[in-house]
């Protein structure tokens, strides 16, 4: 009997299961908190994604930090599902810089409270966190932002040299490489389908001047009534002779006074309507006039009545020369910022470039005026008299004379094409517009870096003259301007390229008018003023010098308002004097990067400036791209 007692199990089932449900139900208890407290993590997880994203959208459309606050609340908490939003908590970061490269932290931090674990801990007596299991997640996003470019390129003459380390010509390799470059960025803005117009580009090709574009003749920006202090600087609207046919400053414009102008009287005179009078006789027609003629009289009495012509010889006339689309460079200190222009302050207006015809005189070397295009149509022996002797362009040129384009007459020192306004690069049109523009790039004239990068600030600006971009003030845009130039800015004395100054203009017409003459009402010419360089040395070097100062103002002007500034020079060389200066003016132009440090100095930023030659172009504009491709919008 008690051999069959030991032998007898059957009791031990109990036993051995009273020993193991103690593991089997906090196992269990385990299971099914762990996958409950995975599934409300996930559920955090996900609304803490979806607040992430629907955030950034909030930042780059402008809202306040309280509004942005509230708003990644109320969507993380509506995205919780079944999870209490009392045990969620969203903690956000707002970006630093809102204007580009910035990041939006968001971080949630869930309190799970266990079904099961507190009463096994409490059976197994043990101690640990039973009661609640904390977790902590975090998504950081980066804002990449919309993009608005300008290219802000040399179209001097010296971009047909050929460039160090390549076979090609200066302009040909740029060309090339701005392609290139619009391409990548083109690339990237077609995977943001969220934004429209996620990556614009504009063009401002330059020279001694900046075309605007002729067909912007009559837009509000223009000095259309000739009001702006310049605007008449380089005329004599009081040589024209006699009371009948004169021209009078009446309310601040210039009018045709005198029944000699006949139906013209009343008219507004300004450079677009010299343009308009300057004629040139192109040969002559028959003017029909066709008349009943008696033919026989007789005794006071017509008897045979023949119709005949009694038409003549008319005189025909064809225009001289039409405005090629350049602009002045505005007067102090509005050569130099974006300010809007206003009919209410008239030196915020834009004045079409009018190269004024200078003397029909030679100098003792046989040497011409550079700008002698007309008959000065006065006896004066005084040079400077002869230039601003207006009543000139009112009487036609002889049979024979060319009419005149870019470049030529009235338009000299404008050479460069128009400018092309902010396009969506995106889309296939928009990039074939952007680069036939480049394609039409020409080599011609000097080097006027200043208005180059006034006139891409003010592509890329929201306001007039170009409003194609976004508002200044929006949040998640990035607004840049990219400078290339092969050489120091220059303004020319006469002398200097073989031509006379007896007029004593000091220099040739450009951008800045004379470098010798002041403006209305001033102590000095447009070019000195703002600017610490002596205003009585006439020279290259000085008025370099001049151009370099008011290029960095605009420079610091610019980034001031928000805009990154990049800065390229092209076959410069450190060893040339002149060159070393624009080498290191550009570099100071510049603005720094939000994201590479200087690798003489990490810490620093680096400056977005290259040094670049004619070999290594293409490599420095896919750098700028790789610079580009970090500002961006959320992906």
């Amino acid at each position: 009997m008690l051999r069959r007692f030991f032998s007898d199990i059957r009791g031990n089932y109990m036993l051995m299961t009273a020993a193991a449900i103690v593991p089997i139900m906090g196992g269990l208890a385990l299971g099914v908190d762990y996958t409950e407290m995975t599934r409300q993590r996930q559920q955090t997880l996900n609304a803490l994604d979806a607040a992430g994203i629907a955030t950034a959208r909030r930042v780059i459309d402008g809202a306040s930090e309280e509004e942005i606050i509230a708003y990644a609340q109320d969507f993380f908490r509506a995205n919780l599902g079944d999870v209490d939003p009392a045990n969620a908590t969203l903690n956000i970061v707002l970006p630093q810089n809102n204007a580009g490269g910035g990041t939006l932290k968001l971080t949630a931090d869930l309190k799970y409270q266990p079904y099961f674990l507190p009463a096994f801990a409490a059976m197994m007596d043990t101690a640990g966190p039973s009661t609640e299991i904390d977790f902590t997640a975090e998504s950081e996003i980066r804002l990449k932002n919309t993009l608005e470019v300008a290219l802000v390129l040399d179209n001097s003459g010296s971009m047909d040299y050929t460039g160090s380390g390549s076979g090609q010509k200066r302009l040909a390799l740029l060309k090339a490489a701005a392609k290139e470059l619009i391409d990548t960025l083109a690339g990237q803005a077609a995977q943001m389908k969220q934004v429209s117009k996620p990556v614009q580009f504009g063009l401002v090709p330059f020279a001694a001047s900046v075309n605007v574009g002729a067909n912007n003749a009559s837009a509000s920006w223009m000095d259309t009534e000739g009001r702006s202090p310049i605007h008449h600087e380089i005329f004599d609207w009081g040589a024209f002779p006699g009371s009948n046919r004169k021209v009078q400053l009446i309310n601040g414009v210039y009018v045709k006074k005198g029944s000699d102008w006949g139906a013209e009287e009343n008219q507004i005179v300004t450079r677009f309507s010299l343009y308009n009078e300057m004629k040139t006789i192109v040969g002559t027609q028959w003017v029909s006039n066709m008349q009943q003629v008696c033919k026989f009289w007789w005794k006071g009495n017509c008897y045979w009545w023949a119709w005949e012509d009694l038409g003549s010889q008319q005189i025909t006339y064809g225009n001289f020369a039409s405005w090629g689309g350049c602009v002045e460079a505005r007067p102090a200190p509005y050569n130099r910022n974006d300010a809007a222009p206003n009919v209410n302050n008239p030196a915020t207006l834009y004045v079409p470039m009018f190269a004024p015809d200078e003397t029909d005189n030679r100098d003792s070397w046989n040497r011409a005026a550079m700008s002698d295009y007309w008959i000065d149509k006065t006896n004066s022996s005084n040079n400077y008299t002869r230039q601003r002797y207006t009543p000139k362009y009112f009487d036609p040129a002889p049979l024979g004379t060319s009419a005149l384009g870019l470049g030529q007459g009235p338009n000299t020192s404008c050479t460069s094409v128009a400018i092309k306004p902010l396009t969506d690069v995106s889309t296939q049109a928009g990039r074939d517009e952007v680069k036939a523009a480049i394609d039409a790039m020409q080599a011609s004239g000097g080097t006027n870096v200043p208005e180059g990068i006034a006139w891409g600030w003010r592509v890329v600006s929201g306001g007039l003259p170009f409003n194609e971009g976004r508002p200044d003030t929006e949040k998640g845009n990035d607004k840049v301007v990219i400078v290339l130039t092969d050489g120091e800015n220059t303004y020319y004395t006469p002398n200097s390229l073989g031509y006379n100054d007896l007029a004593d203009n000091k220099s040739i017409y450009s951008a800045y008018g004379y470098a010798g003459r002041n403006q209305p009402g001033g102590s000095k010419s447009r070019l000195f003023t703002d600017t610490t360089v002596s205003s009585s040395n006439y020279s290259n070097d000085n008025y370099s010098a001049a151009l370099n100062q008011h290029m960095l103002a605009t420079c610091t002007n610019a980034k001031d308002a928000g805009v990154i500034v990049m800065t390229v020079a092209l076959d410069l060389s450190s060893s040339n004097t002149q060159q070393a200066a624009q080498i290191a003016s550009l570099k100071q132009c510049a603005s720094d990067s939000r994201f590479r440090r200087d690798s003489s100095d990490p810490t620093k930023p680096a400056k977005l400036f290259w040094n670049a030659t004619g070999g290594s172009l293409s490599d420095t504009f896919k750098e700028i791209a790789d610079e580009l491709s970090n500002l961006r919008i959320v992906g």
